[in-house]
């Protein structure tokens, strides 16, 4: 069971929200293929507010995530495409229903 996890919420630059929203989208195969990551989730909360929220087994699984290729591409395109840098939240988490 997942026992870890993170919560980021990302606000992109008005004219560039198009693209975050994008890159977020193709992050996905980034994440199928971190062997660490049990759930990830990208969305969308409004226009230009955006989050993904993410589960491990372990500490370990966080941490390689942390360091992995998601967070190189967030780096990257940062400066760029959002309004601020993003706010990211360590969760523990206490219960989970999954399919």
């Amino acid at each position: 069971m997942s026992q870890v996890g993170f919560r980021l919420r990302i606000e992109a630059r008005p004219d560039r929200a198009a693209e975050v929203e994008a890159a977020l989208r193709g992050a996905l195969e980034l994440a199928r293929a971190e062997q660490g990551t049990v759930t990830w989730f990208a969305f969308k909360e409004g226009p230009t507010v955006f989050g993904i929220f993410d589960t491990f087994d372990d500490e370990e699984g966080r941490a390689a995530h942390f360091d992995g290729k998601i967070a190189d591409v967030l780096k990257e395109i940062g400066p760029r495409m959002f309004a601020a840098a993003p706010e990211v939240h360590r969760t523990d988490l206490l219960a989970v229903k999954l399919p």
